[in-house]
C-alpha cells in the first residue's frame, strides 16, 4: 500500500521548522530571523521528503506490479516454467 506523500512531508516539514527555530533561539538571533530560515528550512525539507516519498511508493508498486504479473505468469503456465 502506497504511503500518503503529504502526511509525511508535512510532519517532516513541523519538526524541521521547530528544530531550526530552537537552534536560532539557542544562538541568540532575533526572532525574525529565527522564523524566517526556519520558513525556508520547511519548505525545503517539505519537498525533499515528498519527492523522497514518492520514489518510495514508486518502487513499492513496481515491486507489486511485477509480484503480481509473475503470480498471473505461473497461473497460465500451469504452475510450471
Amino acid at each position: 500500500m502506497p504511503l500518503h506523500v503529504r502526511s509525511i512531508a508535512v510532519s517532516a516539514a513541523v519538526v524541521c521548522f521547530f528544530a531550526v527555530c530552537l537552534t536560532g533561539w539557542v544562538s541568540d538571533l532575533s526572532p525574525f530571523t529565527c522564523s524566517k530560515r526556519a520558513l525556508i528550512g520547511a519548505v525545503i525539507i517539505y519537498l525533499v521528503a515528498a519527492m523522497a516519498v514518492k520514489a518510495i511508493n514508486a518502487i513499492l508498486i513496481n515491486a507489486m506490479i511485477k509480484s503480481q504479473m509473475s503470480q498471473q505468469k505461473e497461473k497460465a503456465n500451469g504452475g510450471r516454467d
